[in-house]
């Protein structure tokens, strides 16, 4: 999938989802890996990674 593509993803899923959208991409992730779907896989893990990155660093 493009970048530009996983991006639009990544920020759909947070806005819908919040602070549980990194959750629920690496949910679907292992959920594509344990029905050897590899390709789904990979771009779950590339949303997950983009939320990952889109989300402030915690303040602690």
């Amino acid at each position: 999938m493009e970048t530009a593509k996983v991006m639009e993803y990544a920020r759909s899923l947070l806005a819908a989802h919040g602070d549980k959208a990194q959750a629920e991409a690496a949910q679907k992730a292992a959920a594509h890996e344990a029905a050897g779907e590899e390709s789904d896989a990979e771009t779950w893990r590339a949303i997950e990674s983009a939320i990952r990155q889109m989300r402030p660093p915690h303040q602690g």
